[in-house]
């Protein structure tokens, strides 16, 4: 019986370093493969190196055990050698050379630390080598798209200690990679550095590797240099914001795990701290996900919801484009950088396709300025803020009953425009999907909160007449969902609404965004939390996406059954709000 190849267990982890606009995913030995693998060295959605590869003699070392630190900087892996080649009379040894791997991401660049230290009782003859490349593959290239033209690579040039490898793209961007060593290698070329050194017992052999767009002379005190600098800048951003501290040890390390978290996520941009929305893939600027962390965090760090919206309203839509689904008001979906995106062959570069990223901007607003009092900020957001504001009444006004729906402007698009954004995610009790528009109903929530927020926020501006008017629009639009999204026989909130009218009447998490923002009346929303409270959607871990007897339900699936931490915790605010503290805590 012929056996399936395995997959070496080094290969099947993956760790992720991120920093700024670069990261990096590797695997447990800290090589890179490339060649139909999703990992490497991105810097600005570009895959800037596409192979590391350490071996000992062409041959991969052993995995001891790889880790990255507490506080997300440093990758290190553990490493020895399998069976040496003889030396004349000298037995082949294993085992003696211990490798450690140690690197981390500083301002665009690679840094890697590798030490070679020899525990047999004889000198060791070390042949090092490290194998390395750079396609220059753009980040959705890599993640399967397929492109019918590449730009060139005209040159690589080498030296004593390092390699320089050129791209061409076809955005008339020239990007390059300059691979460095602190020793000159015995042997170096365009994809090899081979190191041949004896190693005296207990000594070791210590290089030091770059790889960044520009020259370097890597060394041990650059290298230190480089790793206080890091650290120091992701603990500044740990450290913004109130400190938590509670009487359990387990709460304790959880609330310093997710500072953590959010401070290797933040960037440091012009307009200020930016959470991008997730390491590898998403690491860059998306607006649904950086509103609703800051939206989480606000109690404890209201400068980052400050960041959010600055940067946003930069970004705010000021034309109507179908293939970036863009119109004058709208704030961004996402932003992508790279040569795809510069081309147009993806609207990521500047998309608008999130149908609830803009009453989301606006909502965060009010409650930034409820936190903060900052009159000046707002002040300086208004322009943004009523532009975003004629959006969403536009669009509710050009749909048959008021309310706020979306339908992609190209097939390019994203199908659905919600944060369940899978192609499936939104469908009929038949199972069948929905066709645009779509009125989603949490995303009604979200605008019956943004009109109540401007409402607010010209209230204080002085502005009385316009605070009544949007209020009043907002009241108009709670009626608007309570009349149509309500099922009685369901005893719970439709999905949503489809282009024909229809609703779609299956279980899903989404109405307990409107617990979120108290659109409910008192009686449904509890009847609302009774739902969530069964084991039709509390599975021990939260509540699921979809309830367990709906159609299409899957608990591997993307959003038709599974269990997302950030609607969890939406739908266990909105429990409190309505005074369901002790359901909301189970959650």
């Amino acid at each position: 019986m012929r056996m399936a190849p395995t997959v070496p267990v080094s290969r099947q982890l993956s760790y992720s370093l991120k920093d700024g606009d670069s990261f990096l995913v590797c695997d447990a030995l800290g090589d890179i493969h490339g060649e139909g693998e999703a990992d490497g060295l991105f810097h600005e959605g570009t895959r800037v190196l596409s192979r590391l590869k350490l071996t000992l003699d062409g041959t991969s070392p052993t995995l001891l055990s790889s880790a990255v630190t507490q506080d997300k900087v440093v990758f290190s892996a553990h490493l020895t050698n399998r069976p040496l080649p003889p030396i004349g009379d000298a037995p082949s040894t294993q085992g003696v050379i211990h490798i450690e791997r140690s690197r981390f991401l500083w301002e665009g660049r690679l840094h890697e630390r590798i030490t070679c230290t020899n525990y047999a009782r004889l000198p060791v003859f070390l042949p090092l080598a490290i194998e390395f490349g750079a396609d220059f593959r753009d980040m959705f290239e890599v993640r399967g798209m397929e492109r019918a033209r590449r730009g060139t690579y005209p040159r690589t040039e080498t030296g004593t200690d390092r390699v320089v490898l050129h791209y061409e793209g076809l955005d008339g961007v020239a990007r390059r990679t300059v691979v460095a060593f602190s020793a000159a290698p015995t042997e170096l070329h365009g994809g090899m550095a081979r190191f041949e050194r004896w190693v005296a017992p207990s000594e070791a052999f210590e290089l030091y590797l770059e790889a960044g767009a520009g020259a370097a002379v890597p060394q041990a005190r650059r290298h230190r240099h480089a790793e206080v600098q890091a650290r120091r800048a992701l603990r500044a951003r740990r450290r913004s914001g109130a400190r938590l501290r509670g009487s359990g040890l387990l709460f304790d390390a959880w609330v310093e795990r997710s500072r953590t978290d959010i401070a290797l996520l933040a960037s440091d941009l012009p307009s200020g701290r930016y959470p991008y929305a997730g390491i590898p893939w998403f690491s860059t600027p998306f607006g649904r996900d950086a509103i609703i962390t800051a939206l989480q965090t606000l109690w404890v760090d209201p400068e980052l919801a400050r960041g959010v919206l600055a940067y946003l309203a930069e970004r705010q839509a000021g034309e109507t484009s179908a293939f970036r689904d863009s119109a004058p008001g709208k704030i961004m979906h996402e932003t992508r950088k790279g040569e795809m995106a510069a081309l147009g062959e993806v609207p990521f570069g500047l998309y608008y396709g999130g149908v609830d990223t803009t009453p989301l901007f606006v909502l965060l607003a009010g409650r930034y300025f409820r936190r903060s009092g900052d009159h000046a900020f707002i002040d300086r957001l208004w322009p943004a803020l009523q532009r975003a504001t004629q959006w969403i009444e536009k669009s509710c006004d050009a749909d048959a009953d008021g309310l706020l729906a979306y339908a992609r402007g190209e097939p390019s698009g994203l199908a659905n425009q919600g944060w369940k954004d899978s192609d499936d995610s939104v469908f009929h009790e038949d199972g069948s999907l929905a066709t645009g528009p779509i009125a989603l109903v949490e995303v009604q929530g979200y605008a019956f909160e943004a009109l109540q927020a401007m409402g607010l926020l010209a209230e204080s501006r002085g502005e009385r007449r316009l605070a009544e008017t949007w209020r009043a629009r907002a009241d108009w639009l709670r009626a608007r969902v309570e009349q149509h999204f309500w099922d009685e026989s369901l005893g719970f909130y439709a999905l949503a609404r489809d282009g024909g009218g229809r609703m779609c009447r299956v279980l899903t998490s989404n109405p307990g965004h409107l617990l979120f923002v108290g659109l409910p009346a008192p009686e449904r929303a509890q009847r609302v939390i009774d739902q969530f409270a069964s084991p039709r959607f509390d599975n021990g871990w939260g509540v699921r996406t979809l309830a367990a007897d709906q159609p299409r339900y899957n608990p591997m699936s993307y959003h038709n059954g599974s269990v997302w931490p950030h609607d969890v915790a939406l739908c266990a605010a909105g429990m409190a709000r309505y005074g369901a503290r002790r359901q909301a805590a189970r959650l």
